[in-house]
């Protein structure tokens, strides 16, 4: 009787075991190789882009027209291709802005971004795709974190591509603004100068965990314990290390976060321990009424003014 309960119990630990590995692989792959990547869909997102922000579509053409928008690709240490598009002021500048897409986007889905710079405030501008999505290869999508090592190398190619004496602001939204404050806990080039960051998360323990319970009624154990560890066995990082707060942390430079007030995907609650965790100089906007990512959108004017003024008081 105690041999069978023995071996009953040894294979209720196998299905167990077998059950979580296959969860595991399942979640790895929802989250960081999606189905539906739609920032691989290149026409599809200059149809988004040109829908929703049909303001930008003067300023597109006009740069296509004479070829001012344009590609570049760089092979990173681990020898992943990486992409991004690059455009010069209107007139010869120092001033430079590198602007990171969220998570599932690509370069093209940021150009409302780009137009801010570019054609209101008349900076230089480059923007990354971040591996595995856009024209970038890599395995998997990183999250922003082995993403912070690619977007460091990018703000490097963009100081020399506009003359080496630039004065840089890194931008980001959502997965982007997660790897701007990532970045932003980097050791960093005398050339930057301040980051922005729309709607980042704290961590990707805190937004993937926050996920599987919205999505999938699921507490984090044991689940997110054992995608963590696939995770850094397949590609070299975990959830818990990859932290936009500990980076922020580490971060001298000043830094404007944005979040909208009705954000429930990245919920608005993220915003605070990462302005708390900044020292000064920091400023905080919370923007009425906007769903995730939506806060340019939304306040399109307001959200350039407050842009405008914050760089400016570093970027001259």
């Amino acid at each position: 009787m105690k041999k069978g309960i023995k071996y009953s119990l040894l294979g209720l630990l196998a299905v167990i075991i077998i059950a979580l590995t296959g969860a595991s692989f399942y979640m790895l792959g929802y989250s960081l190789r999606p189905e539906h990547n739609k920032g691989k869909d290149i026409p599809g997102s200059y149809e988004y882009m040109l829908s929703e922000y049909p303001q930008i579509k003067p300023w597109i053409d006009s740069l296509q027209t004479v070829g001012a928008l344009r590609d570049t690709f760089i092979i990173n240490p681990e020898g992943v291709q990486l992409h991004a598009i690059y455009a010069a002021a209107p007139e010869p500048t120092h001033k430079t802005a590198v602007i990171v897409h969220g998570y599932t986007d690509d370069c093209i889905r940021m150009l409302m971004i780009g137009y801010l710079y570019n054609k209101d405030l008349k900076y230089n501008i480059l923007l990354p795709d971040l591996q595995n999505q856009g024209l970038s290869g890599g395995p998997a999508i990183q999250m922003g974190w082995k993403d912070r090592l690619d977007v460091l190398r990018w703000m490097d190619i963009a100081n020399d591509i506009y003359g080496g004496n630039t004065q840089m602001v890194v931008h980001g939204i959502s997965m982007g603004a997660a790897t701007t404050m990532m970045v932003s806990g980097e050791p960093q080039q005398p050339f930057v100068k301040c980051f922005v960051e729309d709607c980042g998360y704290t961590s990707v323990w805190d937004e993937f965990s926050y996920e599987l319970k919205g999505q999938f009624g699921l507490p984090p154990f044991p689940l997110m314990y054992t995608t963590s560890w696939l995770c850094n066995a397949k590609y070299g990082w975990n959830f818990k290390e990859a932290s936009s707060l500990n980076q922020v942390r580490k971060c001298k430079l000043p830094m404007f976060f944005i979040h909208g007030d009705a954000d429930t995907y990245v919920p608005t609650w993220m915003v605070f321990p990462l302005y708390e965790a900044k020292s000064e100089p920091k400023e905080l906007w919370l923007a009425p009424g906007a769903t995730h990512a939506m806060s340019y959108k939304d306040h399109p004017e307001e959200y350039t003014e407050r842009v405008k003024n914050f760089v400016g008081k570093y970027i001259y």
